[in-house]
């Protein structure tokens, strides 16, 4: 009767960082190249809270843990996606660098409307 699932012995060199740069806090998610969840982190679960979150340090620490887990499962190389405005952006790309992992590439998939929301009404004075 085992309640947690089995961990597989996961080799895979090439990986995929998503970072998820909000105002609130910094999520990194590292997959596969097939989209399956190896390693997660972010500013909150790295032992931050509040405003604190919301920093380039926050950023960098919680970047720090998940690159190290990562290489332990045999990451050498990382595609960089990086969505959102917040201020831990620049903080994660430094701390992948760092870390010893080889960027392969960086890509900015913030999603930009086209049109946007339907404006308020008309003001009449």
């Amino acid at each position: 009767m085992a309640s947690k699932k089995d961990k597989k012995a996961i080799n895979v060199t090439h990986a995929r960082a998503y970072i998820t740069a909000t105002f609130n806090n910094t999520l990194v998610n590292i997959t596969d190249p097939g989209g399956n969840t190896l390693v997660w982190g972010s500013a909150g679960a790295s032992g931050f809270k509040g405003a604190r979150k919301a920093t380039p340090y926050a950023a960098t620490s919680s970047v720090e843990t998940v690159a190290k887990k990562a290489k332990e499962m045999g990451v050498k190389s990382i595609e960089l996606y990086i969505k959102g405005p917040g201020p831990g952006r620049d903080g994660a790309i430094r701390a992948f660098k760092s870390a010893g992992l080889e960027i392969t590439m960086i890509a900015d998939v913030t999603p930009i409307p086209h049109n946007g929301p339907r404006s308020s009404k008309r003001r009449r004075v």
